[in-house]
């Protein structure tokens, strides 16, 4: 992809308004091409944001609570390609990222610095996550397989087949017991990490499913797809619970609430929703994106959420649910 000439200045821009949505702060051209992915790190008293590119960079941010601004910290770049895919483990120390150049690299946020480069093959890393006890990164595959690193060699440990085709996104459950693969064909597979073997898989979507999280209690599971919808499913059976229709064009991401009761989804159609999963309803709609809206991601507290976009901006969205 080529990349778009922008100024690369930013533009911080506290926007002052409060209430039960809104939003608190924009960056503009925050980085020079739009930006693919983001993660707000969960750590106690961690404040990070990491932001993934197509200008083939990752960068990291602090969220200055007191001034309401978003202050950047530093800038890698050890990707030749775009930028896809960033996640920080749950300690809040480690940072990864994944490119369309196939190759992963790991960060230590806590010195700033880039730690390693991990390349298992072409077509071997898409979106990448971290396991609950940090020890693993797992990532998607071309192949339809999951493969899982450990983060202190840098080495593939092992690989369980979908057999299915294109994997693009993977979750580990927060209570360390399974993994959950999307498909571009539009199926869920269920792995239990202790046991080794594929515990379910669901005919989700008809179309590509775009990204899955479980819930922070680990019962259930949100999928996102072309199809413009969100589906809900307990992970025990894997029985769909909910289907939640709003956007008007892909879900591109999703994101839980840290009290598994509220999600947020991200869409082509440049809007970024709130939802009440009881309820089954939308509570909000943010629309000042210009372009679509590739990820969003809640910060430890649930108040926060930042969302990201093609217009190469970062917002930040005050959510008191």
């Amino acid at each position: 992809r080529r990349r778009r000439k922008k100024k690369n200045v930013l533009e911080n821009q506290p926007c002052g308004c409060l209430g039960m949505f809104s939003t608190i702060c924009k960056v503009a051209n925050a980085h020079e091409d739009g930006i693919w992915s983001v993660c707000w790190s969960k750590a106690e008293g961690s404040n990070d944001i990491v932001t993934g590119s197509a200008d083939e960079t990752v960068r990291t941010w602090f969220w200055d609570l007191a001034q309401g601004q978003l202050q950047p910290r530093i800038k890698f770049e050890a990707h030749n390609m775009s930028v896809h895919s960033v996640d920080i483990d749950p300690t809040g120390q480690k940072c990864v990222s994944s490119s369309l150049d196939s190759v992963i690299n790991l960060y230590d946020l806590a010195e700033l610095k880039h730690e390693r480069t991990i390349n298992i093959g072409p077509v071997a890393a898409w979106k990448v996550a971290f396991s609950t006890n940090s020890k693993l990164i797992a990532t998607g595959a071309g192949n339809g397989d999951i493969n899982f690193i450990s983060t202190e060699t840098g080495q593939k440990t092992d690989a369980k087949s979908t057999n299915n085709q294109f994997v693009m996104d993977v979750s580990f459950s927060p209570n360390g017991k399974f993994v959950a693969s999307a498909g571009v064909d539009g199926y869920v597979n269920i792995f239990d990490l202790e046991a080794g073997k594929l515990v379910n898989k669901i005919s989700a979507h008809t179309l590509t499913i775009r990204a899955l999280a479980f819930s922070p209690d680990s019962q259930l599971l949100l999928t996102a797809s072309d199809d413009g919808s969100v589906k809900v499913f307990d992970t025990a059976q894997g029985n769909l619970t909910a289907t939640l229709s709003g956007h008007s064009s892909r879900v591109l991401s999703v994101a839980w609430n840290p009290n598994s009761t509220h999600f947020a989804s991200c869409s082509s159609d440049k809007t970024v929703k709130v939802w009440d999963v009881s309820a089954r309803q939308c509570l909000h709609t943010f629309d000042e994106h210009t372009d679509q809206v590739w990820d969003v991601s809640f910060d430890r507290t649930g108040s926060k959420l930042v969302s990201v976009s093609d217009d190469c901006s970062i917002h930040i969205h005050d959510c008191r649910l």
